[in-house]
């Protein structure tokens, strides 16, 4: 049944911010996901699969006692919230599912009812609706659910392509916002440290780094989890790789110095646990690059870190959106046999 138009709303989603009102839908403590009614300039979407940023899937992890619990916490959030915006880490994820309504006021963005879709905005801004969660698979961070969502004008999102499996692609889509992001910082010839290389956003920033430094680079993948970094070996993009704990910031420090000879130009950090802040910045050159992708990140830890042992190097927030990060993401995939294979078997 199609929803009741209550007016045009505000492509920035303001007119569901309950708590405070007028907020935007990010930093509200509570949203409206009242789907009977929709607005203008709103997208209705029925939910199958909810992928949680893995900060926030081991944080719940962790709260409960093991992944059995991460649905149960998620029923939780939501109907507190009415969106998937854990309160601990601050994080969300992204969906998959297939719209149901197109507003009057965003039909130009070319999407139709019947459309499989992946959101490329976070959960903790999405409003959304859960009457059940079924599977919950750990390997992934996904949850098979049903309930629908509300996709605002503003958020980016993107049609899942049709030669790729739909989990698999949720899974790369989930953090397409890395690759870009190195492509823009990996320099012919640069040298590049990945911190939690072998999990899904360390090996895209691995893949991508490869391209851009060339055969005259040099690419350090650090990975903790002996499975993740035999298969960071088997894809061959690494220079070396080296199997030590990234919380603990001088022993990462000192196998990076002697793998490459010095300190790395370019320092990408995609842990997935807070306390490593500072083994980026250590890895990191004077005027280098220390690139912070993960959301257990402290910004706070970093700034004032760097400062504390005299670092003159550009911190960057991760962003997970960049213009055409859902294809260049997708196209990694497409164009690296060994990595498509890695993400089919973890999460396809």
């Amino acid at each position: 049944m199609a929803p009741t138009l209550a007016g045009e709303g505000d492509p920035l989603g303001t007119h569901r911010s309950l708590s405070p009102e007028g907020a935007l839908p990010q930093p509200a403590a509570r949203v409206d996901n009242d789907f009977s009614r929709a607005f203008s300039t709103e997208l209705l979407v029925d939910v199958e699969v909810l992928n949680l940023d893995a900060a926030s899937f081991r944080q719940m992890e962790d709260a409960g006692g093991g992944a059995a619990s991460v649905g149960r916490l998620v029923l939780e959030t939501v109907a507190a919230r009415g969106k998937q915006h854990n309160p601990v880490t601050g994080s969300g994820g992204m969906l998959l599912g297939t719209i149901a309504w197109v507003g009057p006021s965003v039909v130009a963005r070319g999407f139709a009812v019947g459309d499989r879709i992946a959101t490329l905005a976070s959960l903790s801004l999405t409003p959304l609706a859960l009457s059940s969660v079924g599977a919950v698979r750990a390997e992934s961070a996904q949850l098979d659910v049903a309930g629908q969502a509300v996709i605002f004008a503003s958020a980016p999102l993107a049609k899942l392509p049709t030669e790729l499996p739909e989990r698999l692609a949720l899974a790369a889509l989930d953090v397409a916002g890395a690759a870009p992001q190195i492509a823009r910082r990996a320099t012919s010839g640069a040298s590049v440290v990945v911190l939690g290389a072998g999990g899904k956003s360390g090996a895209l920033c691995a893949v991508e780094a490869r391209r851009r430094v060339g055969a005259s680079g040099k690419i350090v993948g650090v990975e903790s989890h002996a499975p993740y970094a035999r298969e960071l070996r088997d894809l061959g993009v690494c220079d070396q790789i080296v199997e030590v704990d990234a919380r603990d910031a001088l022993a990462v420090r000192r196998a990076v110095l002697a793998a490459i000879g010095g300190e790395a130009d370019l320092t990408v950090s995609c842990v997935n646990v807070p306390g490593v802040e500072m083994s980026a910045i250590l890895c990191t050159r004077d005027r280098g690059t220390a690139y912070f992708f993960a959301m257990s990140t402290s910004f706070g830890a970093a700034a004032l870190g760097a400062e504390g042992v005299g670092k003159d190097i550009e911190l960057a927030i991760g962003n997970g959106y960049a213009h055409g990060h859902a294809e260049h993401t997708l196209g990694l995939l497409r164009d690296s046999p060994k990595l498509r294979a890695l993400f089919e078997r973890r999460y396809g």
